[in-house]
């Protein structure tokens, strides 16, 4: 649907192309990203509900390890049950409202900021607990821990305020294709008929502050536990302290590695086709791994797994 104003055509609809090189295969497809969201849903739920079940798990790193889970849930429901709409042709699954399209823009940004910051809060949790230990308690509180929460999601919030303003002042006149399988901001502002300058400005220097501010609180927090390890006279002691780390430094490797390859490359390495893979992979396959990483390299969370679902070969790992 278009509107006529000014002898120009004002875009009110967009069509979201999503994989059209695989229409012969759509029901493949269509069935593997079903599964994909299906396992994401049941593997998060199932944490959540394990670390607010289990006692043993009522402790700062489970505390923030449920609200990862519960943003991670929403994450892909943001974009996942769309494009499933798109892929087995229900009506109107592929086309998205002009204020719709917005609106999965800023929940997408939102969320995704938030993961950024909630993995920097994981990551002090865990330089606190190794470094500190006797301090713990009182540097890492039940209070600090709710500040940190709120402060995460807050600031996840505020991230794409100003570039989904200064897009929502954008003229679309046509075509209303986007190149995408949701409402991302590059193929967005490639329909827009005005200057995307200052726009391409703000998402570029929002994406670098809330990135780098992000992965240096990781970085230095992992350098100062890498250098209380290599202190450690144990061998045991150790293997010990890097376990508890272990799990959240791989979902953090594999949500920052996509991410910066995403936001922070040139336009020569740009191509559409490969952007939707690399957006596939941080939107949905790494929201299915990082459960599955916590309960497989984590030996509490397992454990609990085991007495909640009465797996006793589980128990005593």
């Amino acid at each position: 649907m278009q509107s006529y104003t000014q002898n120009r055509t004002q875009v009110t609809e967009f069509v979201m192309v999503g994989f059209s090189g695989v229409l012969e295969a759509h029901l493949l497809f269509f069935t593997l990203f079903l599964t994909m969201y299906l396992l994401t849903l049941v593997e998060n739920l199932a944490i959540i509900l394990v670390v607010c079940l289990d006692h043993q798990l009522q402790r700062p790193m489970y505390f923030f390890l449920t609200h990862l889970s519960c943003l991670e849930i929403w994450y892909t429901s943001v974009t996942v049950p769309k494009m499933l709409a798109g892929f087995i042709g229900v009506d109107g699954g592929k086309n998205i409202s002009y204020a719709g399209c917005l609106s999965q823009l800023f929940l997408f940004t939102f969320l995704g900021a938030t993961e950024c910051f909630l993995l920097a809060a994981m990551a002090y949790d865990r330089y606190v607990a190794i470094c500190m230990p006797l301090r713990y308690g009182a540097l890492v509180s039940w209070g600090t821990c709710v500040r940190l929460a709120a402060a995460c999601w807050l600031m996840g919030f505020l991230t794409p305020v100003l570039p989904i303003y200064l897009t929502s002042q954008l003229t679309f006149c046509g075509p209303n294709v986007i190149d995408h399988f949701f409402c991302d901001a590059a193929p967005l502002l490639a329909l827009s008929c005005s200057d995307v300058t200052l726009n391409e400005t703000a998402d570029i220097l929002v994406s670098l502050v809330v990135l780098l501010a992000s992965s240096t609180v990781i970085a230095v927090s992992y350098g100062n536990i890498v250098w209380m390890l290599l202190h450690m006279r144990s061998a045991t002691e150790r293997r010990k302290a890097f376990s508890t780390c272990a799990a959240h430094l791989t979902v953090v490797s594999l949500f920052y590695g996509t991410l910066f390859f995403m936001y922070v490359r040139t336009k020569v390495a740009s191509s559409i086709s490969f952007n939707k893979v690399v957006s596939v992979f941080y939107s949905i396959v790494t929201p299915m791994l990082n459960p599955l990483i916590y309960s497989l390299r984590n030996k509490e969370v397992k454990g609990a797994l085991g007495r909640a679902f009465s797996l006793k070969s589980w128990k005593g790992e």
